[in-house]
């Protein structure tokens, strides 16, 4: 599972419209949820604050027309979190977006990297 920043390559930032956007640190985020069905689990494996990770979640609710995740609170038996099928599916096409966007440049990156010292 890749988590965090890449160091070589190029990094898919969408801008959904003003002020709104969803790039590599969101989808890390609700892949995350997905595998552990915890924010707080996916935050620590970011390396991320809870509350940075709640922050996220909560303004990727809010910025489309329905939730991305789902949560409930925790306690004695701890708090769970799951991505709705939107959620799913902005995960899926934004991974999709990424190995495309991977594939038409690769050649013209290769070429640029022979040149970076």
């Amino acid at each position: 599972m890749r988590y965090g920043n890449k160091t070589l390559g190029a990094r898919l930032r969408l801008t959904l419209r003003k002020g709104v956007a969803f790039g590599p640190g969101k989808a890390d985020l609700l892949q995350g949820i997905r595998d552990s069905g915890s924010i707080a689990a996916a935050g620590r494996r970011m390396k991320m604050s809870y509350t940075r990770a709640w922050g996220l979640v909560t303004d990727m609710n809010d910025d489309f027309r329905a939730p991305l995740v789902e949560a409930a609170k925790g306690g004695a038996a701890r708090g769970r979190a799951a991505l709705t099928p939107l959620g799913a599916e902005v995960l899926e096409r934004y991974r999709r977006m990424e190995k495309r966007v991977g594939r038409a440049i690769a050649a013209d990156l290769a070429a640029l990297m022979k040149h970076a010292s």
